[in-house]
C-alpha cells in the first residue's frame, strides 16, 4: 500500500512540474491583441464572427501567442467612417502607451478599403512595435476560406520582433507588403495584394517569417502626424482625368468644402484642357491641389516644366494638356491617388503650407 502511494504521489509531481513547465512556457509566449473591425473575414452566413470567433477558428495558435481579443466594430470596410478611423488609432495608441509589454496589434478589415485603413495607421500610430492588419477575399461560409490562415500569419508577424520599425504592414496570402506600398489588385483574386514595382517585404513561412528588404519613408514611431486632439479629417477629394474631362467636378468639390484636392492625372502629371478654369477656382478659394497618377505605377516630379503657352486658334489646344497648370501643386510622389488623399487628410490637420507639404510627400 506504501509503494502504490509512493508511486501515485511521484506520478502527482510530475504532472505537476509539466503543467509547471507548460505554463512558463506560455508565459514566455509574445502577446498579441486582436482589434477586429469586420470585413469578409469575419462575415459568415447567418451573422458575423467575433474577434473572439476569429481566434478561436485557429486551433494552432496557442503554439506562437498569448492572443487577446477586441471587438471595435462588426461591419464592412466601406461602412467604416473617418472618425472610427481617429477612433481606432487612437485606441492602438493608448494599447501601447499603456502596455510596455504587449508585443503586437492585428487589425481585420474588409479589404475594399484596407489599403487606406493600413496607410492611415501607417502614418498615425507612433510606436515602432507592429501593426498588422489582415483580411480575407473569401467569407467564412465559402469553399476555401483562408481567413483563418492569414489571421494566424498576421498574429505570427506582429509576435516577430524582426517586425518592428517596419511600419503598418499588410499580411495575406503567405504575403508581408509595406502598408505604404500596397494596393488591391484584382477584385476576386487571393493574390490581390500586391506592392507592384517593389515587391513584397517578406513571406511567412511554415518554420519561421522571413524579411528581405526594409521601408525606408517615414512611418508609425518617426512620424510627425499626432492627432490626439483631431476631432475630424478634412475633406480630400479625388478627381479622375479622362479624355474631354471639364472642371465642374473640381469646383463641386471647392464649393462642397473640400480643403484639398487629388488630381489622379494621366501619365506622368496631364490633365484635361477643361480641367484647368476647375483647378483655378478651387486654387482662388483655397483649396490644395496634389497630383498624382492614375497609371497604378511610377512617380509624379516635383519640379515640373510650366505649362505651355495658352492655345490659339492656329494652334488649338490637345485633347489632353501635358503638364498641370498650377505651379502651387504638390506632387505626390508615387503615392496612389487613394493613399495621396490619406496623406493630404493627415497633413492638412498640421499645416495648410504648400511647401512644408510638399516636404510631407517627399518623405512619406
Amino acid at each position: 500500500m506504501s509503494t502504490r502511494l509512493t508511486v501515485r504521489s511521484s506520478s502527482f509531481a510530475l504532472l505537476a512540474l509539466l503543467l509547471a513547465a507548460l505554463a512558463a512556457g506560455a508565459a514566455e509566449l509574445p502577446r498579441v491583441r486582436l482589434v477586429a473591425t469586420g470585413g469578409t473575414i469575419s462575415n459568415r452566413s447567418g451573422g458575423r464572427l467575433t474577434a473572439e470567433d476569429l481566434t478561436r477558428s485557429i486551433p494552432s495558435l496557442g503554439r506562437y501567442v498569448r492572443a487577446e481579443t477586441e471587438q471595435f466594430s462588426n461591419v464592412s470596410s466601406s461602412e467604416l467612417s473617418l472618425d472610427q478611423w481617429l477612433q481606432l488609432t487612437r485606441r492602438i495608441n493608448e494599447l501601447y502607451r499603456n502596455d510596455p509589454d504587449l508585443a503586437g496589434v492585428v487589425v481585420t478589415s474588409g479589404t475594399d478599403t484596407l489599403e487606406e485603413l493600413a496607410y492611415f495607421l501607417d502614418l498615425t500610430v507612433r510606436d515602432e512595435r507592429p501593426v498588422v492588419v489582415v483580411g480575407s477575399m473569401r467569407n467564412p461560409s465559402a469553399l476555401g476560406y483562408e481567413g483563418a490562415a492569414n489571421l494566424l500569419e498576421g498574429f505570427r508577424v506582429a509576435a516577430e520582433p524582426a517586425s518592428r520599425n517596419k511600419g503598418v504592414l499588410v499580411v495575406l496570402n503567405d504575403e508581408i507588403n509595406s502598408a505604404r506600398e500596397v494596393t488591391k489588385t484584382d477584385a476576386l483574386r487571393l493574390q490581390t495584394f500586391q506592392s507592384r514595382g517593389y515587391g513584397v517585404l517578406g513571406v511567412v513561412d511554415s518554420d519561421r517569417v522571413v524579411y528581405y528588404r526594409d521601408v525606408v519613408k517615414r512611418h508609425t514611431a518617426k512620424s510627425e502626424f499626432d492627432l490626439v486632439g483631431v476631432t475630424s479629417l478634412p475633406r480630400v477629394d479625388v478627381i479622375l482625368v479622362y479624355q474631354g474631362a471639364s472642371g465642374d467636378l473640381v469646383k463641386a468639390a471647392a464649393d462642397a468644402g473640400a480643403k484639398g484636392v487629388v488630381i489622379a492625372a494621366a501619365g506622368a502629371g496631364a490633365t484635361a484642357p477643361g480641367q484647368s478654369e476647375g483647378l483655378a477656382y478651387a486654387a482662388s478659394k483655397g483649396v490644395l491641389i496634389v497630383t498624382s497618377t492614375r497609371t497604378g505605377g511610377g512617380r509624379i516630379a516635383v519640379n515640373r516644366t510650366p505649362p505651355a503657352a495658352t492655345p490659339t486658334e492656329e494652334t488649338p489646344a490637345p485633347a489632353v494638356q501635358r503638364r498641370q497648370p498650377r505651379r502651387s501643386s504638390i506632387a505626390a510622389e508615387d503615392l496612389t491617388p487613394l493613399k495621396a488623399r490619406i496623406l493630404l487628410m493627415v497633413a492638412l490637420t498640421k499645416t495648410q503650407d504648400a511647401a512644408t507639404l510638399q516636404r510631407m510627400f517627399t518623405e512619406y
